[in-house]
C-alpha cells in the first residue's frame, strides 16, 4: 500500500533524468510556494506590510518550510508507522513513493540553502545552526538521490523532523501581529516545545536503527555519505535539537522574536492608558496580558499561576 494509491507515483526512478526532473520540480515548487506567499500576504495582511524586508523574507521562509514541514511529516510518519516494505527492511528497503519525497526534498533544501545565503549576503546576517542543518540535509537527501541503493527508512524518516516546522511557523507570525499572549500562541508553542522533544526521541531511535543494521547500512552507502550522514545525525542528538529546544521553551516563558530587535515588544504599540498606582495585571486586557503596572515582565511562577 503506498501513501497516495498503487501506481501513482510509478516512475522509471533508476533514469537520472526522471530523478534530476523531480528535484528540479521540488526546487520550483517550493520557489512557488515562497513567492506565492509574498503576493498573498502583501494583498491580505497588514502586518506583513509593516516588517522590513528582511523579516517578510523570513515570513516568507517559514511559511515555505512549514508547507514542507507538512509534506515531511506525512511521509515521515507513514513510512515509521505503517509502510510494511520498509518496516520489514530498515536498511534496504525501498518504496517509489519514497523515491518521490527524497527527490523533491532534495530540490526543498536545495532551495532552501540558496534563499538562506542570499539572504544572508543581502542582509548581512548569518544562522549558524541553521546553515550546517541545511546544508547537512541538502547533502544527504543528494546521496540518497544518486544512490540506487540507499535504503529509505531512514532518510523518510529523517523527513519526520520537519514535524515542528509549522508550529515555528505559527508562532513568529502570531508574535510578529502582536499576539504572544494570546492563549492560542500559548497553545501553539506548548505543542512546539512537545515536538522539539519528540524530535529528540526521534533521533535516539535513528541511531538505535543505524546501529543494529550498520553492517548493511555501510554496505549500501558511499563512505562519504555515510560519515555525513553519523556526524550530521551527532550534531543534530547533542547540540542542535538540544539548542533548539531550550530556545523554544524560553521563547514560551518570554515571548520576544529573538531574530529582530530582540527584547521590544512585537505588534502594533498600543497607546498608554491613565492608570492609578494600585492598577494591577488582568487576564483580559489584551496588549497588557503578562505585564505588571510597571510594564515589566511578569516572573515564571506568576505566569504559571496565571495561565
Amino acid at each position: 500500500m503506498s501513501l497516495l494509491g498503487a501506481g501513482a507515483l510509478d516512475l522509471d526512478y533508476a533514469s537520472g533524468q526522471v530523478r534530476g526532473a523531480l528535484v528540479a520540480a521540488g526546487c520550483a515548487f517550493y520557489l512557488g510556494v515562497f513567492v506565492a506567499c509574498h503576493w498573498l500576504s502583501s494583498f491580505l495582511n497588514a502586518t506583513y506590510r509593516s516588517l522590513a524586508a528582511r523579516e517578510q523574507v523570513f515570513w516568507n521562509l517559514a511559511a515555505t518550510r512549514a508547507v514542507f514541514g507538512i509534506q515531511g511529516t506525512t511521509a515521515g510518519l507513514w513510512a515509521l508507522l505503517l509502510d510494511p516494505v520498509l518496516q520489514a527492511d530498515k536498511a534496504l528497503g525501498q518504496q517509489d513513493w519514497c523515491w518521490f519525497h527524497i527527490t523533491t526534498a532534495t530540490g526543498f533544501f536545495f532551495f532552501e540553502n540558496l534563499a538562506l545565503h542570499v539572504s544572508n549576503a543581502l542582509f548581512r546576517t548569518f544562522d549558524g545552526f541553521l546553515a550546517v542543518h541545511h546544508l547537512f540535509a541538502f547533502l544527504g537527501y543528494l546521496g540518497c538521490t544518486v544512490n540506487l541503493q540507499a535504503g529509505h527508512y531512514l532518510p523518510m524518516v529523517t523527513l519526520l523532523l520537519e514535524m515542528s516546522t509549522p508550529f515555528t511557523c505559527i508562532s513568529w507570525m502570531l508574535l510578529k501581529a502582536g499576539c504572544a499572549h494570546s492563549r492560542l500562541w500559548r497553545l501553539n508553542q506548548w505543542a512546539m516545545v512537545h515536538l522539539f522533544h519528540c524530535r529528540m526521541v526521534l533521533t535516539y531511535h535513528m541511531w538505535w536503527v543505524c546501529l543494529g543494521h550498520w553492517g548493511r547500512l555501510a554496505r549500501s552507502l558511499f563512505l562519504p555519505h555515510l560519515a555525513l550522514f553519523v556526524v550530521g545525525l551527532a550534531l543534530l542528538t547533542l547540540l542542535i535539537n538540544p539548542y533548539w529546544t531550550r530556545k523554544k521553551t524560553q521563547q514560551l516563558l518570554n515571548p520576544v522574536d529573538w531574530n529582530f530587535a530582540p527584547g521590544r515588544p512585537n505588534g502594533p504599540v498600543q497607546p498608554k492608558k491613565a492608570s492609578s498606582p494600585l492598577h494591577m495585571v488582568s487576564g483580559a486586557t489584551g496588549s497588557q496580558t503578562g505585564m505588571t503596572h510597571k510594564g515589566e515582565r511578569i516572573g515564571a511562577a506568576e505566569w504559571f499561576a496565571w495561565l
